[in-house]
């Protein structure tokens, strides 16, 4: 499966939740999300430098990193070292479906002609440095990701 598509997008990845209304407008009920948006849009276009869009069934892979929690590490002089117990992925919130909402709707007009095009997306929620790592691979019509029937 070779990638059509792959950035890094530096910083805490921020879920695209609810709106809220504010008179007759709709607005972001997170106010993190704009920039957030903004900075995967401005790599993504960077990346793709004008490109003809993708308008094909693909897949979206992404990974998400999320700093850890002091409670991961030991104390005292070996402060700098991960518990035994300390997990590798990052089971709390944000939601994983949230996140992904963001980042289709950041490459829509961008990359991809419309985020419908998405037909199976995959998300993990890690730690380490905070970042997403955003992969595009093209859809084969001969399998089904999921193992289910094709037809």
């Amino acid at each position: 499966m070779t990638n059509l598509f792959e950035i890094t997008v530096a910083g805490t990845p921020i879920p695209q939740g609810s709106k809220r209304s504010v008179g007759k407008f709709m607005i972001e009920a997170n106010p993190r999300t704009r920039p957030w948006r903004s900075a995967v849009s401005h790599e993504a276009l960077t990346a793709w430098e004008g490109k003809e869009l993708l308008d094909e069934p693909l897949f979206l892979l992404v990974d998400f990193y999320f700093a850890r929690p002091k409670s991961h590490y030991r104390t005292g002089k070996n402060a700098h070292m991960l518990k035994e117990d300390a997990p590798h992925f990052h089971a709390g919130k944000p939601d994983a479906d949230k996140l992904l909402r963001a980042i289709g709707d950041s490459l829509t007009g961008i990359v991809v002609r419309d985020d419908s095009r998405f037909v199976q997306v995959n998300a993990v929620k890690l730690y380490g440095q905070e970042r997403a790592v955003i992969r595009i691979v093209r859809a084969t019509n001969h399998r089904n990701p999921n193992g289910g029937d094709t037809q």
